[in-house]
């Protein structure tokens, strides 16, 4: 089979044929149809500090499980995050991480839905959201943004507005339900809200602060880092949550299951459209991360083995 790896930190990447692996207990082999590429991965390619597995959302055909596995059988169509060697023909993916696929959607469908939707829907939750309330969703047009748009509106707030960093975005963002845009650099992100989904951390931090109204919530759920200087949370009453979904995924798997359910049920009523930017052969996996790169993704950025 063929599979991605890189040698030295920063790649480049290569396509080499390896041997296809063997499920172990509690694993399923999947035959990828699709896989994600998503930030988190291309930063292990550009600041790990050796070469890694690119792993990942991966979505296909189950073609052989494990010793122990229960849920699932070959000829199953699943989706779930991988671990290991993602970027490949057959990769391995543990049963508890791995949700089926309805009939009705494609591999690709499910890798644009279900990993970036359970880390939106999980950060949306987290806020605490009421009926009637502002939000406010920084990278709105990424893979997981531009579903926690769209959810944030079906789950009752009166005003959904979208952080960008580029004013090209915009139109893409207010097709998805968003009532305003902000770029990055603008110096107000218009009127105070009541709570901000933020996936870009680091120097935004701090306007994403500013745009909560009194009494205001921030879900940071970045690998971007950054700080926040507690009396700007002091003054306001505002405050700061962080969200990981692995927590959920490996702790609270009744919850995780439930969000997933209410994930494809609003796929299959039409009220969540995952978007989907460009669709890459394996070799061209160097182009996708270019273009997560570049941040110039309008929604999922797939690679179809």
């Amino acid at each position: 089979m063929r599979r991605v790896r890189y040698e030295s930190t920063g790649g480049p990447l290569l396509v080499e044929e390896a041997p296809v692996p063997e499920p172990g207990p509690g694993e399923l082999l999947v035959r990828c149809e699709a896989v994600g590429v998503t930030l988190p991965v291309v930063r292990k390619v550009t600041e790990a500090a050796e070469p890694i597995p690119l792993g990942g959302e991966i979505a296909g055909e189950v073609v052989a499980v494990g010793e122990g596995v229960t849920r699932f059988r070959a000829g199953d169509r699943v989706t779930g995050l991988c671990f290991g060697h993602g970027y490949a023909d057959f990769a391995l993916l543990h049963e508890a991480m791995a949700s089926p696929v309805p009939d009705t959607a494609s591999a690709v469908d499910a890798v644009a839905l279900v990993r970036s939707g359970l880390v939106a829907l999980g950060a949306l939750e987290s806020a605490r959201p009421e009926p009637g309330e502002t939000a406010l969703v920084t990278a709105a047009a990424s893979g997981v943004g531009h579903l926690a748009v769209q959810l944030a509106r079906v789950r009752g707030a009166a005003r959904v507005a979208g952080a960008v960093s580029d004013p090209g975005k915009a139109d893409f963002v207010r097709s998805l339900g968003a009532d305003d845009v902000v770029v990055y650099d603008d110096d107000s992100w218009g009127a105070p809200v009541d709570y901000v989904l933020d996936a870009v951390g680091g120097e935004l931090l701090t306007p994403a602060v500013a745009a909560l109204a009194p009494g205001g919530r921030l879900v940071a759920y970045s690998s971007g880092g950054g700080t926040i200087q507690a009396y700007d949370l002091l003054v306001g009453a505002k405050s700061v949550i962080g969200f990981q979904m692995a927590r959920i995924a490996r702790g609270k798997p009744e919850l995780y299951e439930r969000l997933r359910q209410e994930l494809w049920q609003l796929f299959t009523e039409g009220a969540l459209k995952p978007a989907v930017h460009g669709e890459f052969a394996l070799e061209d996996a160097a182009k996708a991360h270019a273009v997560i790169e570049s941040r110039s993704n309008l929604g999922k950025v797939v690679l179809r083995p």
